[in-house]
């Protein structure tokens, strides 16, 4: 793929309802090279591992500057499509999100993940003020030229146990679903969401192609028969690798 925009067009239609996209998430252009030459069809970073990997918190706590020339690092060693999980957009106000998306194109991501979860992690953004938010993402990309994907993330489910998890909390999903779509977004994110009836209403009557986090279970199979359109494993990947490294590193000091 020569072009950003080619990668932005390929990234776009891997978004396949009930023949999901899958993801497994990396942190840095090392990880996106050995997930590249296991046969993935685009990279995706997930903020939690990236923070991790830097020696951050999540949570925005990463300086946004570390964040792009990580990025820079991973487009530049990788041929594929890359999508990258910017938060809540490193900014509260629709300006500085549109500056930040900017940023992120620049530094060749064709994808974004941005999140209405509000910064201090209590509560949402309203649907009108992140539907704002969402707008100036989507402005960024139309003056940059690129198609580029944003994927919406919801924090309804997660910041709701899977015990309560209910019709009334997918209702409001689908609210966000379908308002999150008219400000520009290409897809919606659920993080949290497990129950497999919950998540098919949701693939069926979202306007937004579907993405859920799994780790062992259910599996991206069981996810294509629900309706979903893209799988992705968050810090799964990078804990497995830290926990095989500990593992590596006590076996060797050890003498074994």
């Amino acid at each position: 793929m020569s072009t950003l925009q080619e990668k932005a067009k390929s990234f776009h239609q891997s978004h396949v309802k009930g023949k999901p996209l899958v993801l497994v998430n990396v942190w840095d252009a090392g990880s996106a090279l050995a997930i590249q030459s296991a046969g993935a069809t685009a990279i995706a970073t997930g903020s939690w591992s990236v923070a991790a990997a830097h020696g951050e918190q999540d949570g925005e706590a990463m300086p946004f500057q570390l964040v792009l020339d990580n990025l820079a690092r991973i487009t530049a060693s990788v041929d594929l499509p890359v999508t990258i999980d910017i938060e809540g957009g490193y900014g509260r106000f629709a300006s500085e999100v549109k500056e930040n998306v900017s940023q992120v194109i620049h530094h060749g991501a064709v994808g974004i993940n941005i999140e209405d979860q509000l910064p201090d992690g209590a509560g949402l953004y309203d649907v009108e003020e992140q539907c704002l938010r969402l707008s100036a993402a989507r402005k960024a990309a139309d003056q940059a030229g690129v198609q580029l994907f944003i994927n919406a993330r919801t924090d309804i489910f997660l910041q709701n146990t899977p015990e309560r998890h209910n019709d009334a909390l997918l209702e409001e999903a689908l609210i966000r679903s379908n308002a999150y779509a008219e400000a520009g977004a290409s897809g919606l994110f659920v993080p949290g969401l497990q129950n497999p009836q919950l998540i098919q209403e949701l693939c069926e009557r979202s306007s937004l192609p579907v993405n859920v986090v799994t780790s062992r279970e259910p599996s991206p199979q069981q996810l294509a028969e629900l309706g979903v359109a893209r799988v992705s494993y968050g810090p799964y990947p990078y804990l497995q690798a830290m926990e095989y490294l500990k593992d590596l590193g006590q076996s060797i000091l050890s003498g074994n």
